[in-house]
């Protein structure tokens, strides 16, 4: 008799962004409610859902939100592009506050043409 599967735990990613050019690089203002890309050797799948800590900034405060997979560089990622994935935050009120806290952050950067992580 084979045992029933468990129902995979969601990961738990931590990033700390000290330069507010490292946090434009990551932030995906495209996705919908907001995401950001996490560099990361760990094989993850669409839609897996993650927990993540941001450290941003000087703020001593981690922002705790979780999230699902809608990006995957692979190592080797054509232009050079780092391996990790970018995660949609979530739609309630945590992941409201990460995207506002970012964008708030970011002000006049989120206009910028200068490259990222994923575009």
């Amino acid at each position: 008799m084979e045992a029933p599967k468990q129902a995979s735990r969601p990961g738990v990613l931590s990033l700390n962004i000290k330069e507010k050019a490292a946090l434009y690089a990551s932030y995906m203002p495209f996705v919908t409610g907001g995401g950001i890309f996490i560099p990361t050797s760990k094989p993850y799948r669409l839609g897996d859902e993650v927990f993540m800590l941001l450290s941003l900034l000087d703020d001593p405060a981690k922002i705790a939100v979780s999230g699902h997979v809608v990006w995957v560089t692979p190592q080797g990622a054509h232009n050079n592009h780092q391996q990790g994935i970018g995660v949609r935050f979530s739609s309630n009120e945590a992941g409201a506050q990460a995207r506002n806290k970012i964008e708030a952050l970011l002000g006049g950067y989120l206009q910028s043409s200068r490259t990222t992580h994923t575009m």
